[in-house]
């Protein structure tokens, strides 16, 4: 009988370490985040980090907008929108063309300032268009998650566009 319960004692462990091997490996796989629930997380920590979000951007849009019809002896919106799409267009350049040159001077507090001021411009634009920023946020939101290099191949754009060169 001894040797019978030897021989069972060693295929009842073989047995419970075989079952305990394919426990091992059917573990719970922890959830992944998806990038756009990554990125959404990240955003809301940033959020409450410094306090502001998108909405302050909403917010300008509205006003850039009653300003539209306000007397352009009053108002700087008013103004540029009352000189045309070039000239919003052309303060958008010179305001993002004072962005880049602050970022390459290094000047962290003027970057800032200035990247204000192109903000607040390409609003303006916006609002010239006829271009609403939820419009804008829906795209972009459209492409979280797409690799750039992948979002800007699987454009359509015209032939005129795909002709030209940018510095890589």
């Amino acid at each position: 009988m001894a040797k019978t319960t030897k021989k069972a004692a060693p295929k009842k462990a073989a047995v419970k370490k075989a079952g305990a091997k394919a426990t091992a490996t059917k573990k719970p796989v922890a959830k992944k985040l998806s990038v756009r629930k990554l990125l959404s997380k990240r955003i809301a920590q940033a959020v409450s980090i410094h306090g502001t979000s998108t909405s302050v951007l909403d917010r300008l849009a509205v006003v850039i907008a009653s300003r539209r019809s306000a007397d352009p002896e009053l108002s700087h919106s008013a103004r540029l929108l009352s000189r045309g799409t070039a000239k919003v267009a052309q303060k958008f350049g010179e305001e993002a063309v004072e962005c880049v040159i602050e970022a390459i001077s290094g000047n962290r507090a003027a970057l800032i300032a200035e990247s204000a001021d192109v903000l607040y411009h390409l609003l303006l634009l916006w609002e010239n268009a006829g271009v609403a920023t939820g419009e804008v946020w829906a795209e972009l939101e459209r492409r979280e998650g797409i690799s750039g290099i992948a979002e800007k191949a699987s454009r359509n754009l015209p032939e005129r566009l795909t002709l030209t060169t940018k510095i890589p």
